[in-house]
């Protein structure tokens, strides 16, 4: 699956991630190895999180974010302040049906 949503699966996305609470955060070390790994692995479990970025500056939490993006694979559905919310389908265990594109 190409990680490019369209608007319609992003609404539907951001709608399906209100209810959750950031997994993981993203911490003084930055983006490590093991980090990527624990994110993979709860993208792979659950196929939409979110991420709490904890850097001071606008385009340092960007930045972040857009490595954590390229790295894991992942769709970016949104970014609120220091939270990001990825999505990437699950190659084992499909949980959530999109909407057609």
């Amino acid at each position: 699956m190409s990680n490019a949503l369209t608007a319609a699966q992003i609404r539907f996305l951001r709608g399906q991630a209100h209810g959750i609470k950031a997994m993981l955060q993203v911490g003084g070390k930055g983006i490590t190895d093991a980090l990527v790994a624990e994110i993979d692995a709860a993208l792979e479990h659950h196929e939409l999180i979110k991420v709490k970025v904890g850097a001071a500056d606008r385009d340092e939490r960007d930045a972040m974010i857009a490595t954590l993006v390229e790295r894991t694979r992942a769709a970016l559905v949104q970014r609120i302040g220091h939270v990001a919310v990825l999505y990437r389908q699950s190659t084992d265990r499909r949980q959530i049906v999109l909407p057609r594109a």
